[in-house]
Formats: C-alpha cells, structure tokens, sequence
C-alpha cells in the first residue's frame, strides 16, 4: 500500500470500537499520548505489554481514527463461533502460542506486506504481575517486510477496569523505541527483548482482579517501581 492511500477499515471494527470507546475513554478515564508517534499508513508494528483481557480494547480505542489494528490473538477465542466470527471481521489473527505457528506469522507478514498495522503482545499471554520474557515473532515480522515500522506502547490502568464501582484511570502512552529500529544483523529475538524492556519500564507488569491479594501485589509491585 503507497503512502498516499488510506487504509479501509472493516465495519464490524468500525462497530466494536464505536461501542467500545466510550466505556473506555469516559469510564477508563483514558489519556493517550504519543498518538502523531503512530504512521498513518505503512506496515507498522504496535509492540506493547499484555496485563489485561481488555489490553486489545483499550489499544483500539487510543488509535481510533487512526488505524485499524489486526492483533495476533490466541485461536482459543476462535472456538465460539459467534465470537470467531467477530474476530475474523476485524481482521484479527489466531495464533497457537504454544508452538512457533509458521501459518499465524505468514498471514501476519502478507497484512503487514499491504500496508496493515498488527498488534504483538511480545511476552505471549497476560503477565498475571509476573515477568515473562519476550518471544521473537514480532521480531521476525519486522524483519520480513522492509519498511515495516515499530511502535511501542505501553498500557497501565487496565487491570483496574472489573474493580467496579472503583473508576480506573487508563493510560496508553506509544512511543519510538529509544533503541531505534531494526538494526542490520540484529536477531528477532533482540529486538523484541530490547524493545519489551523499554516497555517494562514505563508498565511494570500488573495482576487484573478484584481480590484482596490481587490488591496487594499490585501494590507491592507499584512500590517496588518507585
């Protein structure tokens, strides 16, 4: 896709993310920063931290308006098939985290090839306030379609949105690597290890939930950071 066309944007995206937004925006009290970081159009990579079911929504929303994100998500949401045929209508892609899922990263890499922007969660699966270390997909990806740009972004507040009548305050900040982009001979694996870093310092990992003890290590971990 050249840089002059604008990228279509399926209507059941479209849909979700007007019914979506709002709760987010108003209810998640959300602050996006770093949005002009985010190319208009181009293949680009939106690498961020996963500590929420809601991280995708949350993502979405910061970005409406902007770009349409086809996230690689886990294929077990695929089994509902109401829920699959949702996912499929937003372009979004499955992939088997338990093995490397070649098929997963070739459909990733023909989107990326017409100009699309896929969404990677580096660490594979929700933190639960754990570290994980990062997984070279989305490494791979930039490195098999030239051009291909990397943004990352870091969510915190998320984890708060079930805490109901609790507000959460969401933040969605994106912004270029501080160690640039893809380096000549760098392996997928480096760049997502140096890249999920710089996201780790902006979002320590965080544990969703309403419980006491979830509480607690949340807590725990937020003075940890200090």
């Amino acid at each position: 896709m050249s840089s002059e066309q604008v990228e279509h944007v399926s209507l059941t995206y479209r849909t979700v993310m007007v019914v979506a937004t709002p709760f987010v925006r108003w209810w998640g009290r959300l602050e996006a920063t770093g949005v002009p970081e985010v190319p208009g159009t181009g293949p680009l990579l939106i690498i961020a931290n996963h500590d929420s079911q809601w991280d995708p929504v949350v993502i979405g929303s910061a970005l409406v308006g902007r770009r349409q994100i086809r996230a690689l998500a886990k294929a077990s949401l695929w089994k509902n098939k109401v829920v699959a045929w949702v996912l499929d209508n937003m372009g979004q892609i499955p992939i088997d985290r338990g093995r490397g899922d070649l098929e997963a990263l070739d459909a990733a890499v023909r989107k990326l090839e017409g100009g699309a922007c896929i969404g990677i969660f580096p660490e594979g699966t929700i933190s639960r306030g754990k570290v994980l270390r990062a997984r070279s997909g989305g490494g791979r990806l930039a490195q098999a379609v030239p051009g291909t740009r990397i943004v990352a972004c870091a969510v915190t507040g998320a984890v708060d949105i079930v805490r109901f009548p609790k507000r959460p305050r969401i933040t969605v900040r994106f912004f270029e690597p501080a160690s640039g982009q893809v380096k000549p001979g760098e392996s997928s694996i480096a760049i997502m290890k140096r890249v999920t870093a710089e996201i780790r310092e902006l979002a320590p990992p965080a544990i969703a939930g309403r419980s006491k003890t979830a509480a607690k290590s949340r807590q725990a971990i937020a003075d940890a950071a200090r």
